[in-house]
This record gives C-alpha cells, structure tokens and sequence, in this order.
C-alpha cells in the first residue's frame, strides 16, 4: 500500500498567488474610485445636492466636501492602479469605505429615500440593502489589500533587517 502524502504548496507560490490577487484587486478597487469620482468632478452642484440630502453635515461643510471628495476618490485610486503610497493608500481606501457604509446604513435605517450618489449625479440609486452590501463586498477586497501590504511590507522589513 502506498501511504498518501500531502502536497505541500511553497510558500512562494503561495506568495506569486496572492501577488497576483493583490494586483487585480488593486486594478479593480482603483477603477471603482475612478469610476465613481469623474461624474462627481464633472457635476459638482448636483453632487453637493447629494451630500446635502444626507443631512449628515453642517450646510457649510457641503460645498467643500462635494468638491474634494471625488478628486479624492480619484487620487486614491490613481494610487491603488500605480501602487504609489500603498500603505497609506490602503488605509484612506479603506476609512473611505467604512465612512460610505456608515452614511448609507445610517441614512438607510432613519427611512431616506435619498439617492446614495455613489456612481452618478442622477436621482437613481435610491439607497437600499443591495447598495450598502454592494459597498461591504468592495470593503471587503480592500481589506484584503490592507492586510496584504501590511504583511508583504512586516514580512521584507523583517527579511531583509540587517543582522
């Protein structure tokens, strides 16, 4: 009788996958931002509209918000696709996201039926349970990118230190 052995993967192939996830992960992330920010910047006074409905912040903190919110989606994600500043990159993607999912659920459980504004200026995309678990699964992927440069950067700091 042969006696069955396991196979065990090396740990560098193990490393070459998730590099490879990390990228596509980092591509997609980025497009989403880029993706949800240009229609903002091309329409700012309908974006502004769009925050105002929230009744989340004070009425003068509404146009400065509309106007450096999509540049901001698009910078970061500008940042994932290029890798540029990826911790920090990764941690403002990833406060974004916890800061939108708040907003929606917020605004969800007082009744709203607010557009969320998350990909267009239009009046489409009232807030629902799809769009803020829409939001959890993009979350989510960014998560997992937060812990994959955090470990890659703890992991190269510690083998290449200098004994």
């Amino acid at each position: 009788m042969r006696s069955r052995q396991k196979k065990i993967i090396p740990a560098s192939n193990i490393l070459k996958i998730h590099s490879i996830i990390s990228l596509i992960v980092r591509f997609v992330l980025g497009g989403i931002f880029i993706t949800a920010g240009i229609p903002k910047i091309l329409d700012t006074a309908s974006f502004a509209g769009i925050i105002y409905n929230y009744h989340l912040l004070p009425d003068m903190l509404i146009n400065v918000f509309a106007i450096t919110l999509p540049w901001l989606e698009v910078l970061l994600g500008s940042m994932l696709i290029t890798g540029i500043w990826m911790p920090g990159t990764v941690i403002l993607y990833n406060s974004l996201m916890l800061t939108f999912i708040a907003a929606l659920s917020f605004n969800f459980t007082r009744g709203l039926d607010i557009s969320c504004g998350c990909f267009s200026t239009n009046a489409g995309d009232i807030i629902d349970m799809d769009i803020i678990f829409r939001d959890i699964i993009i979350l989510i992927a960014s998560m997992y990118l937060f812990f994959m440069v955090f470990i890659k950067k703890m992991t190269s700091n510690t083998i290449f230190a200098k004994k």
